[in-house]
């Protein structure tokens, strides 16, 4: 059974930094692209960051690019979104997802094949 599991999101201040993580598990991951993506209340679910399993190229959102950091320790089967400079803007719920077969990343959400449960971003201006 796959399972994305996130953690690390809560409350943080404008300016402030928090770490995203993103456990897989359930099967090999090799052949995936995994992205992070966003729903803010009110809005539609949206494409923030992506990266091949590989982990040799990563690919950011227009509105996240310079600030977050997206990663990947295959070792631990962990993707992470290191997030700096926050805004008020970024609170959302943020999901990680892992779509098979690509290698650069689908920004439509129903591409992706399996998702997490979200963990909360709450900044604070």
């Amino acid at each position: 059974q796959v399972q994305l599991v996130e953690s690390g999101g809560g409350l943080v201040q404008a300016g402030g930094s928090l770490r995203l993580s993103c456990a897989a598990s359930g099967r090999t991951f090799s052949n995936y692209l995994m992205g992070w993506f966003r729903q803010a209340p009110g809005k539609e679910r949206e494409f923030v960051a992506g990266i091949p399993w590989s982990g040799d190229s990563t690919y950011y959102a227009d509105s996240v690019k310079g600030r977050f950091t997206i990663s990947i320790d295959n070792a631990k089967n962990t993707v992470y979104l290191q997030m700096n400079s926050l805004k008020p803007e970024d609170t959302a719920v943020y999901c990680c997802a892992a779509d098979y077969g690509a290698y650069v990343p689908r920004r439509v959400p129903t591409a992706y094949d399996y998702w997490g449960q979200g963990t909360q971003v709450t900044v604070s201006s």
